[in-house]
């Protein structure tokens, strides 16, 4: 473990420095996604002035619910940033080169480098989880604790959809539609996933576990959360984490080198 963390932190050191090479991008980069930020924080406030709940949600709950998703979805691509650049490495070769490398090959792939850029808005959004905290009367120190828990194996689905991404770029070479996709479900998770009708809330919480990532942490923080849904969030992230794992060896197993 110490090895592939001051691997990770060697890789980290060089992504900095390639994202750092144009210091205006990177300030425009970090400009853009506060600029989202703040525009849907802005939409639910002004959605929370109209009335006073949202479906049985206040402002704050739904606060603590869009900070969730923040939170999940920065610290993917702060950790994960590396898929985005796996296309790549199997269209030139450099898969092959990993593959002989003296580590595990998935742990290349994942952790080759977190993203310094999103580091601000993962600050944010960690901030902004507090402070819903302090407002929401509801929130006691078992609910902080079960959030804590259920961020974690939200992290834990999160790291399941980039190893199941890895694997479809092997067998197909297909990376970047594949985690726009993702992007694009996982941000339907803004606003709680109670708020879908039928069946569309019941994909988005047990087959595509959006909610289970992001809304069902946020209500468990604020005690609205039945013990049923803990038990069966935890069991979906195993489902995930494993199932992951065993597509990733078949997809591995099946990989053409490009000198063949």
């Amino acid at each position: 473990m110490k090895r592939y963390l001051k691997l990770w932190y060697l890789y980290s050191v060089y992504s900095t420095q390639i994202g750092l090479q144009s210091r205006f991008g990177a300030l425009l980069f970090v400009f853009g996604k506060f600029l989202r930020f703040g525009i849907f924080f802005f939409f639910i406030y002004i959605l929370s002035t109209s009335t006073e709940e949202i479906s049985g949600y206040t402002f704050w709950e739904m606060v603590l619910v869009f900070a969730t998703f923040n939170l999940v979805d920065v610290s993917s691509q702060l950790f994960f940033r590396e898929v985005y650049r796996f296309r790549s490495y199997v269209l030139d070769g450099s898969v092959d080169y990993f593959l002989v490398r003296p580590i595990k090959p998935i742990f290349r792939f994942l952790f080759g480098g977190a993203d310094i850029l999103d580091i601000p808005l993962f600050m944010v959004s960690i901030l902004l989880v507090v402070f819903s905290f302090f407002k929401i009367t509801d929130v006691s120190l078992n609910g902080i604790i079960l959030y804590i828990l259920l961020i974690f194996n939200a992290f834990i689905i999160a790291l399941s959809f980039h190893v199941l991404v890895l694997g479809i770029g092997i067998l197909t070479t297909e990376v970047d539609n594949t985690l726009w996709l993702y992007r694009d479900l996982t941000s339907m998770g803004r606003i709680p996933v109670d708020l879908y009708k039928n069946p569309l809330q019941s994909i988005l919480t047990f087959i595509i576990p959006i909610g289970i990532m992001i809304t069902v942490p946020a209500k468990a923080a604020f005690g609205s959360l039945l013990p049923v849904f803990v038990v069966v969030s935890f069991l979906i992230g195993f489902v995930f984490i494993f199932g992951s794992i065993i597509f990733w060896r078949f997809s591995i197993r099946r990989y053409s080198s490009v000198s063949s």
